[in-house]
């Protein structure tokens, strides 16, 4: 069994509220869980409008899949033109850990 997880780190584009923020953070989050079968959620910087936090994790029985689904996660956040991506942080956990 392996453990995948991705923290990103976001800055939004022209933000001013918290419901701004939702409306853009929201739909990341589905899109992720809908195209993926991943599970995310924001996580981190709830209370400030510009920046958002993502993690998300996965379980797999092969280390290939769990990695292709990681990179293809990252790619659709990078993706994204209402966001810019400051970091990702993954994380792997395998048997042996």
């Amino acid at each position: 069994m392996y453990v995948g997880t991705l923290s990103f780190d976001l800055l939004l584009g022209d933000v001013r509220s918290l419901k701004e923020k939702r409306s853009v953070v929201r739909p990341i989050v589905a899109e992720l869980q809908r195209k993926y079968s991943v599970s995310a959620a924001e996580v981190e910087n709830m209370d400030l409008h510009r920046r958002a936090g993502i993690g998300l994790a996965m379980v797999s029985a092969d280390a290939g899949h769990l990695t292709d689904v990681l990179d293809r996660c990252e790619r659709l956040v990078a993706a994204r033109p209402e966001v810019e991506l400051l970091s990702v942080r993954r994380r792997f956990h395998g048997e042996d850990d």
